[in-house]
């Protein structure tokens, strides 16, 4: 049995359960998790203290997988809120690097580089962010590619409170170089959460790659919440590297971008690959692979009313074990080729994702698709109640019933999403040969993600 403890980004279903039900495709792997209770959310910081006692507490750990972010400020969304000093912030870790020498494991960090939403949207920013988010976007673009910006009317407080937030998080994520130079950690990874072609987010990232060249296992990716999955099945996939081919709808498309991204369709499934563990091959020579439904002009966004064409042929049937990502859409899967793959017999199916952006989709599908495929003792079942859950949330709710319901705030306290659900579950339980009785929630008491609960 090979344990392993893992410290989430925060208590949304996809960073809390998703590791989780992931993990349990495997008998032989054992996932260590906070009490859910003790995670950060929308609105309540992480208890950073209950964690670190947690942790300090396990006994037999293989491997720790940590989101510096909670360790740190108290969650992802609390790191871009956080008026905290970055002594205070060090003192926190410092704690933390107290009790992992003592566990004397490998230790898989993961931290974010500050994101720089385009929107003047405040839900998971500061409150100016409803006034300003959109200037400050255009300040940051045009300051690093242009080499100078407008302020665009930002008051000078609020511009400086912004840029001192950054540079604060800028100093900590680079002290983390310095720990990973010490051997505290095995493996780095930043992150690069919603991002643009250019953008102060950007230009730090290169700060950091300039910073750890010649430095083994420090990687810079684009994405977020996915990051602990990859970094799960590059744990898992620790002893003999799988080879995945990716096969695309759209071949001629692979250069382009996706939303919320700075690379190309085909880096991003490259870099992707060899984070998890994997080794980029081709189809006559792999051991799995991946198809992915990419976009032909740009990326669709159905609950913006981006549409993308969808999918008009057959998916082809692979005579190889292989995993579907759905990226015709950042978040909401295509209809048309999910309505195909349900018509396939799914011989040599090793799984689905369409989660949100590429990156979140990519890594998602990567994690669940190496851990069973490498699986030492697979349990049928909870690869099926996997597929389940994704099939419900990626394709039927965030491609068909949110865009319904998501206009009305009742929706989210009454049964609507259940009524609506319904005819879809039939579909997917029969598909998947389960009986079970399916409850949905919103967890962050907004339409953006739901958790869905297959009940025993």
């Amino acid at each position: 049995m090979t344990n392993i403890a893992l410290i989430p980004i925060d208590n949304r279903p996809v960073c809390y359960k998703l590791p989780k039900n992931i993990t349990e495709l495997d008998k032989s792997y054992k996932l260590f998790l906070p009490d859910i209770d003790l995670m950060g959310s929308l609105t309540k910081n992480a208890d950073i203290n209950g964690i670190l006692h947690w942790l300090e507490g396990l006994d037999n750990i293989d491997i720790i997988i940590a989101s510096l972010d909670t360790i740190a400020y108290g969650g992802l969304i609390p790191s871009r809120r956080s008026k905290d000093k970055t002594s205070e912030i060090k003192a926190r870790i410092y704690k933390f690097i107290e009790i992992i020498k003592e566990k004397s494991t490998k230790v898989f960090a993961f931290s974010s580089i500050m994101r720089i939403s385009n929107n003047n949207i405040n839900e998971e920013e500061k409150d100016y962010w409803a006034l300003y988010g959109k200037k400050i976007f255009e300040y940051s673009y045009n300051l690093d590619k242009d080499g100078f910006s407008d302020t665009f009317g930002v008051p000078d407080e609020i511009l400086n409170d912004y840029l001192n937030t950054r540079k604060r998080n800028f100093e900590i994520n680079k002290y983390y170089l310095e720990l990973k130079k010490q051997g505290i950690f095995d493996t780095l990874v930043y992150s690069k959460d919603d991002c643009a072609p250019f953008g102060l987010n950007v230009k730090e990232a290169k700060e950091l790659f300039n910073l750890s060249k010649g430095l083994d296992g420090v990687y810079i990716k684009t994405g977020a919440d996915e990051i602990p999955l990859t970094l799960l099945s590059r744990a898992i996939n620790k002893d003999k590297k799988v080879k995945i081919a990716p096969v695309y709808t759209n071949p001629d498309s692979i250069e382009k971008i996706s939303k919320y991204e700075d690379i190309s369709v085909k880096e991003s499934v490259k870099s992707q690959i060899e984070l998890s563990g994997g080794i980029l091959s081709d189809k006559t020579d792999c051991d799995l692979i991946l198809y992915v439904n990419n976009f032909k002009n740009e990326q669709g966004e159905l609950v913006m009313n981006v549409f993308e064409p969808l999918f008009q042929e057959q998916i082809p049937k692979f005579n190889k074990p292989y995993f579907v990502t759905d990226i015709l859409n950042a978040n909401g899967a295509d209809n048309n080729f999910m309505k195909e793959l349900l018509k396939t017999d799914f011989n040599n199916f090793y799984g689905y994702s369409g989660w949100n952006t590429t990156g979140n989709t990519l890594g998602g599908g990567l994690s669940a698709a190496l851990t069973y495929f490498k699986a030492k003792k697979p349990d049928e079942i909870a690869f099926k109640k996997l597929q389940t859950i994704r099939f419900l949330d990626d394709w039927v709710y965030q491609a068909n019933i949110r865009g319904l319901i998501r206009n009305n705030s009742e929706n989210l306290k009454n049964n609507t999403i259940a009524e609506k659900m319904k005819l879809y579950e039939k579909i997917i339980l029969n598909k998947f040969g389960l009986d079970t009785k399916i409850t949905y929630t919103f967890p962050w008491n907004r339409f953006f993600e739901i958790d869905i609960i297959l009940c025993e």
